[in-house]
């Protein structure tokens, strides 16, 4: 494939991969909205739109024609800026993530990932995807303590200086929980990593015919990452940084209109990404059982929609999470991110490096 081949086919990618994902963040509002209120016996939106299916549509028109307002002693900059910084980096991170294998198109095979290169073997990896998204992301906490600073506002620097605070705690712990999936594949590469997960459990030199996911060696390391996914995400119980009962809306107080719709985004797209990852970490990316019958279209199709559907049941867990938990106090938040998830965490490395090195 060459350069101008490859830029066309990348920018078809990030218009289709931003589209989705935005659309898939307003629908994911409206998905959450509707089950919050069947967990709590309500309806939930049901006047727009046949089932209230038009509801992120008038939302979003909402957010566009409200007033954007300015408080008079913010600084300006660093206000505008840090919903834009927010938002970019959390549509970093679906660079590097791989949706699928490849797809073969009058001769060209086009890897299922915005920055492959494909060409006639395919080939499209980034050996240190894992650690490029891992950097993007922990780049956002940036935007949201500059919009706390940035707001002049008492709400708004308490909110940000939670976030921070409470990102810093967990991304040790949610790091950490990464590392014995890095000793079990010996990759850091994303597809090397889901490639891995291909087969089936061998034990004993029997065929258990449990799928190779690695939710099964490291279901330690799964809760571990789940938590500290919940905190990194501000997504209920651990929402201190917006806490509406203490701090009016947290860092994000003093923004209107579409640059607090960016926080709102961003949000949910980190969301998006911390099923992404535990998708292709955990539960063996896009693999699923084969089904012959099935039509050539969906067979082609099926390892998309296997992504998919574990993608959305994280996002159901989310959400399932927030209409059932309350909130923590911000001291039991940070106990127990040092106390137990970190010893924890590190715990499971050590167990995980002696039993890879018994093997070896």
């Amino acid at each position: 494939m060459d350069i101008k081949t490859f830029i066309i086919v990348a920018v078809i990618k990030i218009v289709l991969v931003v589209f989705i994902m935005l659309t898939g963040v307003a629908y994911t509002t409206l998905l959450e909205r509707k089950l919050v209120a069947r967990i709590q016996n309500r309806w939930g939106p049901t006047r727009v739109g046949p089932f209230g299916l038009l509801q992120p549509l008038a939302d979003g028109v909402k957010f566009i024609l409200k007033e954007d307002l300015v408080p008079d002693n913010v600084h300006k900059f660093l206000y505008i800026l840090s919903p834009m910084l927010a938002l970019a980096m959390s549509l970093i991170a679906f660079a590097i993530i791989p949706f699928g294998d490849s797809v073969t198109v009058r001769g060209m095979t086009i890897p299922l990932q915005i920055t492959g290169w494909g060409g006639a073997s395919g080939n499209s990896d980034i050996n240190i995807g894992l650690l490029i998204i891992l950097g993007a992301t922990s780049i956002g906490v940036y935007g949201i303590a500059l919009a706390g600073w940035s707001s002049n506002s008492k709400y708004s620097l308490l909110g940000s200086l939670r976030a921070s605070a409470q990102m810093i705690s967990y991304e040790l712990a949610l790091g950490l929980s990464l590392v014995g999936i890095l000793l079990l594949s010996g990759s850091m590469s994303l597809r090397e990593i889901v490639k891995q997960q291909s087969n089936t459990w061998m034990i004993g030199g029997f065929n258990t015919h449990l799928p190779h996911w690695y939710i099964f060696p490291q279901f330690i390391a799964f809760f571990i990452y789940l938590m500290a996914a919940y905190a990194e995400t501000n997504r209920i119980p651990f929402d201190l940084p917006e806490a509406e009962t203490e701090l009016v809306a947290g860092y994000h107080t003093e923004y209107s209109s579409m640059k607090f719709a960016m926080f709102f985004m961003a949000e949910y797209l980190n969301m998006f990404t911390v099923g992404c990852l535990a998708t292709l970490l955990f539960f063996g990316g896009w693999h699923g059982p084969a089904l012959p019958f099935l039509p050539p279209l969906l067979q082609a199709i099926l390892p998309l929609l296997y992504f998919a559907a574990k993608v959305l049941f994280f996002i159901f867990v989310y959400i399932w999470v927030r209409g059932t938990l309350p909130r923590f106090r911000y001291d039991q938040l940070m106990a127990f991110g040092w106390k137990f998830l970190l010893p924890l965490a590190i715990a499971n490395i050590i167990v995980t490096s002696f039993i890879v090195a018994w093997r070896a």
